[in-house]
């Protein structure tokens, strides 16, 4: 059944709060104007460097035309910018002047630079000193006091795969990556009730459903090339329904460029909106469980083959109560049986969700929710059926497959792995990102590397962060741009920056894994010639092998001394089981899928002695707040931020978001000055209303990351981005 509705008849969107696509694409070609020919070079040859659906040039393995989007449009500037003047950064006081978008459009780092304490700004070095100095610096560090993390700006899986095999064949475990901010939670919750740690369907899957279910989370902004995924799957009859504190609009109606019908009259996708309260997930999941039990609508025969632990979580539902329930969802029970109903009618069902659910102090146990309710009706190893942590960086997902987290290597693989690299590897548990600079702010760590990223941007209490970085004695960045966390003091020794090359210009190419799994190639992508970059920008891998080839000694560093990316790809091949294939991978278009079009086909979960999926018994936390902070991301790719209006949902950067009977509550109206005030700071913004659950309050990160207390989930390490608030007028 064709469940297509358009959004309006007013041409292009005319008159509708949407994206100008047209506008801002003839902008976007302006911009990048003194480079035309490159950036078509990327667009046409290159694997996406935005999200993680990893289209192919101008294309995608799911459905035939155009896969473009804003994002990777505006990301482009990225790679065809010039190098930053010489002397840019040899004035720290006048950079802290700059936000993070203007120093960002200063230029590439071209060069080596240094600050030590004392010194008024960067200065340059060359590779051989700069190297030198943090060489020297290791090798007088204990390694359990040196750590290693990786940010997802396009870093290739060569990049993650060198960093952790450098940063144990030192000898330390404190190895993270970006993936600890955002589906941590999700890796955790799937590992233990499925043995895996991705999505187990295709994205073809998404086109072969009868229900969609979106929870927490917003694929028009953060990934828009789905929203042509959802067209094609509600033209084939799909219901999409959203389980969401706010109803976005991108959601509501969208306008698909690269279809003609979607572009003049855009696509109403919603069918079914739950706005479950914030924190309440638990609660609402369980209650649709508890009427589908009650209405003999769970698969039981599928339940009895397939998985353990029904009577343990059916034991706990029995205790829940609906008017409980009600309370900690902020919704009645006839909107928990309306989901029962509209899913027991589905056949087939997927859900996909991200940061919504996980970035919560209970993020595990939101997700292993989920996953319940999943299995309770066997959507698991068949076509059209399944579940989708949708990632939003590009590299997120193999940066831990291929090793760049805490505890890949531990007891029970240190032998092979030492083995097969040639020398001891460490055993004990290294820091979460949290963790290591806890670490840092504690004296424990002596020297951080940082690979792209901003902690001072990304993570909650930043005066902390930045304490967390002034008391490193040495601190690395390797970056392609300068951000405000590199304006950090140095500690004892110095902060030095090391100008890396993008993903394109990485020699030999490089490899990136997808949402569902899919490792591409993506080839060298010179901008006149093979080799030719900006300044002295070396590829990320290289600079990590000649770090190593001066730290190492032995087998350990012949272990590190890669020549080619090939001969990495082929490191990976015998290191990584799940990345078998890998070495075939050598040419624009290669790619491999591990696991297939399906993990865990006929449900079947090899991890586990049983073969068996696990139910999890999940209690609903309590209320934590009369009124809960909960962060948004718009018009923004992660922590960068494109500009202050975002055309999705008319929201500028400092305006907030409450629903209009809080807001009666309160004694406010939209429009009004406001002021947040937690127990960590102050925030002042515009009111607006719209369609929110009740209850919390929702504004810009990472704007407001300063009223957040640094809070970790006990089992995955992922924060927190949530605070208890109050509100009042100024």
């Amino acid at each position: 059944m064709d469940r297509m509705r358009i959004a309006g008849w007013a041409p292009f969107g005319l008159g509708h709060q949407k994206p100008q696509h047209q506008l801002e694409t003839l902008r976007l070609i302006w911009e990048n104007r003194d480079h035309l020919g490159y950036a078509w070079r990327v667009l046409r040859h290159g694997v996406c460097d935005g999200c993680s659906l990893t289209p192919r040039g101008l294309k995608d393995d799911t459905v035939p035309g155009l896969h473009l989007c804003l994002t990777r449009l505006r990301l482009l500037r990225m790679n065809t910018m010039p190098a930053a003047p010489e002397g840019a950064f040899s004035d720290v006081a006048r950079l802290r002047t700059l936000d993070n978008k203007a120093l960002r459009q200063l230029g590439r780092l071209a060069h080596p630079l240094i600050r030590r304490p004392g010194e008024r700004g960067f200065s340059r070095l060359s590779w051989d000193d700069a190297l030198d100095l943090i060489t020297a610096r290791l090798r007088r560090t204990a390694p359990e006091r040196a750590a290693f993390f990786l940010t997802s700006r396009g870093l290739t899986n060569e990049t993650y795969y060198v960093a952790q095999k450098l940063a144990r064949l030192y000898g330390t475990n404190h190895i993270d990556n970006a993936a600890r901010l955002c589906h941590a939670a999700s890796s955790v919750a799937l590992k233990s009730t499925l043995g895996v740690a991705a999505s187990t369907v295709s994205y073809s899957d998404w086109l072969k459903t009868n229900l969609l279910v979106l929870a927490g989370t917003n694929l028009a902004n953060n990934q828009p090339v789905s929203m042509k995924y959802l067209y094609h799957a509600k033209r084939n009859g799909a219901r999409i329904a959203v389980v969401n504190p706010y109803r976005e609009p991108g959601l509501e109606r969208y306008w698909i460029p690269s279809i003609t019908k979607s572009a003049i009259f855009g696509t109403r996708f919603l069918d079914d909106f739950f706005p479950v309260r914030p924190g309440g997930d638990v609660a609402f999941f369980n209650g649709v469980m508890k009427v589908l039990d009650e209405r003999n609508a769970i698969d039981r025969a599928f339940i009895e083959s397939r998985t353990n632990g029904w009577p343990e979580l059916k034991a706990e539902l029995d205790r829940e109560r609906f008017p409980d329930l009600e309370a900690l969802a902020g919704l009645p029970r006839s909107e928990m049986e309306r989901f029962a109903l509209l899913y027991a009618a589905s056949q087939r069902a997927i859900f996909i969700w991200s940061m919504g659910l996980t970035q919560h102090p209970n993020g595990v146990d939101n997700v292993r929710a989920l996953i319940n309710l999943a299995l309770s009706r066997g959507m698991l190893g068949r076509e059209g059926c399944g579940l989708v942590p949708i990632r939003g960086h590009s590299g997120v997902q193999g940066g831990a497959e291929v090793g760049a987290v805490p505890d890949f290597v531990h007891d029970g693989n240190a032998g092979y792995y030492s083995q097969l690299w040639g020398a001891p590897l460490p055993t004990w548990r290294g820091h979460s990102c949290g963790h290591m600079l806890e670490a840092a702010y504690n004296g424990e760590l002596d020297a951080l590397y940082i690979i792209g990223g901003n902690f001072i941007e990304t993570m909650p209490e930043p005066e902390r962060m930045d304490h967390s970085l002034r008391r490193l004695p040495l601190r690395v960045h390797q970056d392609i741009v300068f951000n405000t966390s590199m304006l950090s003091d140095p500690g004892e020794e110095a902060v030095v920056l090391l100008p890396a090359r993008t993903r394109y210009e990485q020699e030999g190419g490089g490899t990136q894994t997808g949402t569902e799994r899919r490792i591409r190639y993506t080839p060298f992508i010179g901008r006149r010639k093979e080799g030719d970059t900006v300044g002295e920008a070396r590829s990320e891998w290289v600079i990590l092998r000649d770090l190593g080839l001066r730290l190492l000694d032995g087998p350990a560093r012949e272990s590190i001394n890669f020549q080619t990316g090939d001969a990495i790809r082929a490191d990976m091949d015998r290191s990584i089981p799940l990345y078998r294939g890998i070495v075939q991978l050598k040419a624009e278009g290669d790619a491999i899928q591990y696991g297939g079009v399906r993990l865990l086909e006929n449900a079947i979960c090899p991890a586990f002695e049983d073969r068996k999926a696990r139910f999890s018994v999940t209690a609903p936390p309590q209320l934590r707040a009369k009124l809960l902070l909960v962060t948004r991301r718009g018009a923004q790719f992660n922590s960068i931020l494109w500009n202050d209006h975002d055309p999705l949902t008319g929201l500028d950067r400092d305006e907030v978001i409450v629903a209009p009977g809080d807001a009666a509550t309160f004694g406010l109206r939209a429009g009004d000055r406001v002021l947040l005030r937690s127990p960590h700071g102050e925030y002042r913004a515009r009111l607006r209303t719209g369609p929110l659950a009740e209850g919390c309050v929702q504004a810009h990160w990472p704007e407001v990351n300063h009223l957040i207390a640094r809070h970790y989930d006990p089992h995955s390490g992922e924060p927190d981005y949530n605070a208890e608030v109050t509100i009042e007028r100024l």
